[in-house]
């Protein structure tokens, strides 16, 4: 059995619609439908659309989200059948920001389509905001000064990739490099320029296609009111952190 099976199973039980008659809609065989529902067969792109489209439900979250566990009003729809994203209230109706934190962020990789675990973040309220999904990434590193590490970065979720302007900031997170903090620029078809602040960190490509999520600043909560001193040309600190710099671009080149 699969996720998928099970939730195409829950879903139609949820509508009491039969398999026979679940399958004349997506003009197939009862016997085709019943090994995606028994996890025999795996559906094919073409069907899996059929039944997202019967359900009103994302190809998405039918793969990867318990649809058990989802309560649909609480999902932020999107267009071109994008992952739906779950979105926590308090008792007054506002919305909450989640905190992805340092230790947070691997496991955000793998559950940020998942409502409970999306739950189990720390929240804060900032009414500010205003409308809008929002949410809190910590910041590693130093290449995007001022922000320090361990600052969060309240930022807000971008749908389309049509949305984001050059030169502002973004958290951008991608399969190989996680979840970044860097400045933006559509330089190129389907390709994000990726930019560091600090000039020490050589800018890198990434493919639209290779793009889970956007998330555009909004403000900062950093932990620290000191000044930044400045890198002394030739010294000490800028030689190491060219160093890390030349690191970072030998892993991401392997």
């Amino acid at each position: 059995m699969s996720l998928f099976s099970d939730n195409i199973r829950s879903l139609r039980m949820k509508k009491k619609i039969s398999q026979e008659k679940l399958a004349e809609s997506l003009l197939i065989t009862r016997g085709r439908y019943v090994k995606y529902e028994d996890g025999t067969s795996e559906a094919p792109y073409e069907i899996l659309k059929r039944i997202s489209q019967y359900y009103g439900i994302s190809i998405d979250i039918l793969l990867c989200a318990d649809v058990r566990k989802i309560k649909m009003d609480d999902l932020v729809k999107l267009e071109n059948n994008r992952l739906l994203l779950p979105v926590i209230v308090n008792n007054e109706g506002d919305n909450l920001i989640e905190i992805v934190t340092q230790k947070a962020k691997a496991g955000y990789m793998n559950g940020y389509s998942d409502p409970e675990y999306i739950e189990s973040l720390p929240r804060i309220s900032l009414p500010f905001l205003g409308p809008g999904l929002h949410r809190g990434f910590t910041v590693d590193g130093d290449s995007m000064p001022p922000h320090e590490d361990g600052d969060v970065i309240v930022a807000k979720y971008i749908e389309k990739l049509g949305e984001v302007v050059d030169g502002r900031t973004y958290i951008i997170m991608t399969k190989n490099d996680g979840i970044v903090y860097k400045r933006l620029n559509k330089n190129k078809k389907n390709l994000l320029v990726v930019e560091s602040d600090e000039s020490f960190y050589t800018p890198y490509e990434v493919k639209a296609s290779e793009i889970e999520q956007i998330w555009e600043f909004k403000c900062n909560l950093g932990k620290k009111d000191k000044k930044r001193v400045n890198i002394v040309p030739g010294s000490i600190e800028e030689m190491f952190l060219e160093l890390k710099n030349d690191i970072r671009r030998l892993e991401r080149e392997k």
